[in-house]
């Protein structure tokens, strides 16, 4: 039996999904809210951070003003570009195969970030994974033009589309709850993956949830390769 998907192409989130970027995260986010007086956070607190758009975390983890937390983001995004967006961050483990594998079965990929595409772009060429990519959409380095998970996740299948992806059968893969809302909001099923940052009652509305990469790569993959 050939190699194949029940998916006709795949999303991936890509904080606490495919990339583990929370030493550069903390270290970003301790600097940005000591220079502005605040309280650094500490590594258990990331599970608040990550994921989220960075603006709206800001407001609901640091009290901020709108206006606070747009100088906030414009401060943190200046350290990113200063190391490049890649300093201290790790694949999770499995996840580069896997999607070699994918991308072999002839399954298109492309990645539905919140994490602003430049970020993005950088850490897929980083990781070389960027040929396996089919489309790479991210939030906009403001956060607000397009920031909203559903937002996103809507513009990915755009991209998947107009590079001839076929779009019928898409999955997200993530690990948050704003995955999972973004998804439902474009009819997209969810697979949840605990490897990320979350609480247990963000995978409700998930379609499956899996615990490591050879659970995933059960549901992504049938055949010899797969099931």
């Amino acid at each position: 039996m050939p190699t194949g998907s029940p998916f006709s192409c795949i999303l991936w989130d890509v904080d606490g999904t495919l990339v583990d970027a929370s030493d550069g995260i903390l270290r970003r986010l301790s600097i940005t809210l000591t220079h502005f007086g605040l309280p650094a956070p500490t590594r258990a607190e990331l599970v608040h951070w990550i994921g989220p758009p960075l603006y709206e975390s800001f407001q609901h983890h640091a009290g901020m003003t709108p206006a606070g937390a747009t100088e906030a983001v414009t401060f943190y995004r200046t350290l990113g570009r200063a190391d490049g967006y890649t300093t201290g961050a790790k694949l999770y483990p499995g996840v580069a195969g896997l999607v070699a594998d994918l991308a072999a079965a002839g399954i298109p990929q492309g990645t539905a970030s919140s994490k602003p595409e430049v970020q993005v772009v950088a850490l897929m060429e980083h990781f070389g994974l960027t040929e396996h990519m089919t489309a790479i959409t991210g939030a906009t380095l403001d956060e607000k033009t397009l920031a909203t998970k559903a937002d996103i996740v809507a513009e990915a299948l755009r991209r998947m589309q107009a590079a001839g992806a076929d779009i019928s059968r898409p999955v997200l893969i993530g690990d948050r709850h704003h995955d999972v809302d973004g998804g439902m909001a474009n009819g997209v099923p969810v697979i949840f993956v605990r490897w990320g940052f979350s609480w247990p009652h963000e995978a409700d509305g998930a379609q499956a949830v899996v615990d490591d990469a050879a659970a995933l790569r059960a549901l992504l993959l049938v055949g010899p390769e797969g099931d």
